[in-house]
């Protein structure tokens, strides 16, 4: 990643992020049907990439991540499988936390590869609830970014 940026894409970029989209969810979300994978990918081309600001990681012109924020709430995430590992999805959170202000993310609970890579980032469970935002039985843990303690050396 040596020539990483991050980029505001455009509409004419969504072709590429769906694919990094796709990519990512067939790597990590295993407990998805089928099914539900190709209802989700057209409701993220056809709804959600319009909802939210999109801020994509680049790196020799390819759109490896991206990231979907709406006010304090990261909405989306997805790292191409190549690019995992690599500090990709930490330097878009922590472009989220220090750039936009975000401290909220929800997470689905049986991607614990992505449960466990918030809480290294600094979040922590706060809700959970046994349905999705389509109403799918695929629960969702809400977390919020745990502030570190101030402290003043005298």
């Amino acid at each position: 990643m040596n020539n990483l940026e991050i980029y505001i894409p455009l509409p004419a970029d969504y072709l590429q992020i769906i694919k990094v989209w796709e990519a990512s969810v067939r790597a990590t979300h295993h407990f998805l049907a089928e099914e539900d994978i190709l209802d989700y990918k057209s409701l993220i081309y056809n709804e959600y990439l319009h909802q939210v600001d999109l801020y994509c990681a680049v790196d020799d012109n390819q759109i490896i991540a991206f990231m979907g924020i709406n006010e304090d709430m990261i909405q989306m995430l997805f790292v191409h499988p190549d690019a995992r590992s690599k500090g990709v999805g930490k330097k878009l959170i922590e472009f989220a936390i220090d750039q936009k202000n975000i401290t909220k993310v929800d997470v689905n609970e049986q991607n614990e590869q992505a449960v466990g890579f918030y809480e290294r980032m600094g979040f922590s469970v706060s809700e959970r609830s046994a349905y999705d935002a389509s109403g799918k039985p695929y629960p969702v843990l809400s977390m919020e970014l745990v502030k570190q303690p101030f402290f003043i050396n005298f």
